[in-house]
């Protein structure tokens, strides 16, 4: 099967050297195996995305050279307008009994959950009879939670080797649809990924933990599963795992710096393609690009990097 990869960032900012890491590996796998990509906007968040950064972020990826071949400017690329099929995903779960509503803030779940394990691990509302669940929903909009089993998840991370998690302990039962109606993360990644034919993620390791439950998901909605590879995390010189809240080394510094090939160098330095921050284009790293070189830990970015 052709492999198809694909970018999936989320316009909650401008991206950052940690989002770039990522995407550029992402399109390196693709494309050394003569693969494809697709960008999808995941703007599910109303409150903390803006078209304005999703426009942003695609003229960023055109300047370093990361291209796509579907999605982006589609507008049925964004998630914000692939609502159906994420509600599709949600009668087919709720039709095997693996559905219920939600009436917990997360402060209460948190205070609760150590008293509910024998119930469940995540949520007493598991437990409230239909009757009473429909007489709180007149009073409370309650989001939607998902029941999972006691079940053992394993997969081979292409990246981190065998990771193994037991639902039931490493998850319990996760959100799919908020109480203002937006969709989860977890569900509409599985259901985007499967609709537009993804073969390979490529994301960062602090996903990882979120892989057993997408695979669930997988298996319980009929779709096939990609193959992952999670990458490291860069850090910055103080140790800080690079965000957009911080604002650390975002693409609006980094444009004024660096020419994309010598920005692209400095991602392939730090990804083990070569041995110093030399400069190259990201066409001419694609015909090198090995996995077997890419670190399996976070990376620290040296300060001289960043002078």
């Amino acid at each position: 099967m052709p492999v198809k990869g694909r970018f999936a960032p989320s316009p909650s900012g401008r991206m950052h050297l940690g989002n770039l890491f990522s995407f550029l590996l992402a399109w390196l796998s693709a494309r050394r195996q003569g693969g494809s990509i697709v960008l999808r906007i995941e703007d599910l968040d109303p409150v903390r995305c803006q078209p304005a950064f999703a426009w942003q972020l695609m003229e960023d990826l055109e300047w370093l050279g990361l291209t796509w071949d579907e999605g982006g400017e589609s507008a049925f690329s964004w998630q914000s307008a692939r609502s159906p099929l994420y509600a599709a995903a949600f009668e087919k779960l709720t039709a095997q009994g693996l559905t219920y509503p939600c009436f917990c803030s997360r402060i209460q779940r948190l205070n609760e959950a150590p008293h509910i394990h024998e119930i469940s691990p995540s949520c007493p509302c598991a437990l409230l009879p239909p009757e009473t669940a429909e007489e709180k929903s007149r009073e409370k909009t309650p989001s939607h939670r998902v029941r999972v089993p006691h079940k053992v998840i394993s997969f081979t991370d292409k990246l981190q080797g065998k990771c193994t998690q037991d639902l039931w302990t490493g998850c319990g039962d996760f959100p799919i649809k908020r109480a203002d109606g937006a969709w989860a993360y977890q569900l509409a990644v599985v259901v985007d990924d499967a609709a537009m034919g993804v073969t390979e993620v490529v994301r960062g390791r602090d996903l990882l933990s979120s892989t057993p439950r997408q695979l669930w998901l997988y298996e319980a909605l009929g779709l096939n599963a990609p193959e992952f590879y999670h990458v490291p995390l860069l850090l910055a010189p103080d140790g800080r795992r690079l965000a957009k809240r911080a604002a650390d080394l975002d693409m609006g510094i980094l444009r004024q710096r660096y020419t994309p090939e010598a920005l692209v160098g400095i991602l392939a330095f730090l990804a083990g393609q070569q041995p110093s921050p030399e400069s190259i284009s990201a066409a001419g790293l694609a015909k090198i690009f090995d996995w077997d070189k890419v670190p399996r830990e976070d990376i620290p970015v040296s300060s001289f990097l960043l002078s």
